[in-house]
């Protein structure tokens, strides 16, 4: 049995389908790049009908400005008030933004106020309390400025400083800063503890004064002299050898590099004057027996050993 095969030839076909869908999509190209063409005109041409020319309100005064911004679809605010030899008093010393510019319907413009020369005097509120410093401003018809405090002993909102300072000329603004007084901080001060070790107690004392703290030192009292009893009636005890110098410091507390502060109470060991010399343990003897009618020696007294004194602390 014979199986025939034929081919159909069908390029043709799909050259004319490539061709069909790459028309469809440089259409639906071209329609969205046409979309959006059109949609950002369309936002060019309402911000821009949006937009007004910010006008000139130099030397005008504030009745004539508000008219003039209100009838541009602007707003106005008086932003500040400043003294000038040139521009009358009540009028508009400077804007903003500046004539000419490009600005949105509705948009704040912010004027300063002249106020003519200085006519008034400065009041000395240097000493007063912060409610009667501002009643002295406010008479002299100035307006209370920025208000900082400072550490300071004495009454608490005291004035300090002013700005600008009392009967001054040429004052810019109509307005007086003051400085007033603040309880200090109730918290200690604080330092590093430093290295007081082999240093004499007036040393040691004087380092920790420059902190304004003070230093105590513990002084062990040298250990009692054991008394010898095999020796002689009569014989002195033995010379204490002394090992150190007297009053060096050995350690302290805290350790030198921690943090200290006035309400903390250093201390310090200090070495003693001297150390006794242990006396030798005298070796066992036998005892003779007593003849007969001898008499029998009396025994010898116990050696007896202080107490350990009790160390001494010293300011």
């Amino acid at each position: 049995m014979k199986i025939r095969v034929r081919y159909r030839n069908n390029s043709g076909e799909v050259t004319a389908g490539a061709a069909r869908a790459f028309r469809i999509g440089m259409t639906l190209l071209a329609m969205t790049a046409v979309a959006l063409l059109s949609a950002l005109i369309t936002m060019r041409l309402a911000i821009h009908t949006g937009e007004v020319e910010v006008p000139n309100l130099s030397s005008l005064t504030l009745e004539e400005a508000a008219e003039k911004t209100s009838s541009a679809q602007l707003n106005l605010t008086v932003e500040n008030r400043f003294y000038s030899t040139t521009v009358p008093a009540g009028r508009v010393l400077s804007q903003s933004p500046s004539p000419g510019a490009s600005v949105r319907k509705g948009w704040h413009m912010r004027i300063t106020e002249s106020m003519g020369p200085q006519r008034v005097s400065i009041p000395d509120t240097v000493g007063m309390n912060e409610r009667d410093a501002g009643m002295a401003i406010r008479r002299a018809s100035l307006d209370l400025g920025a208000i900082a405090h400072m550490p300071s002993p004495g009454p608490a909102d005291t004035v300090l400083a002013q700005t600008p300072p009392a009967n001054a000329e040429g004052v810019d603004k109509p307005e007086v800063s003051l400085l007033l007084s603040q309880p200090e901080s109730a918290t200690p001060r604080a330092y590093v503890m430093p290295n007081l070790v082999g240093m004499s107690y007036s040393a040691a004392s004087a380092k920790m004064r420059e902190m304004d703290l003070r230093v105590y030192a513990i002084i062990p009292q040298p250990a009692p002299v054991a008394v010898d009893p095999n020796a002689p009636t009569g014989t002195a005890p033995p010379a204490p050898v002394a090992t150190l110098p007297a009053g060096v410091v050995l350690t302290q507390n805290p350790a030198a590099g921690m943090r200290v502060s006035t309400t903390d109470t250093p201390r310090v060991k200090m070495s003693a004057s001297a150390i006794a010399t242990p006396s030798a343990t005298p070796a066992p003897s036998a005892t003779p027996a007593s003849p007969a009618g001898a008499v029998a020696p009396r025994p010898s007294a116990p050696v007896v050993r202080q107490p350990a004194a009790i160390p001494t602390i010293v300011r």
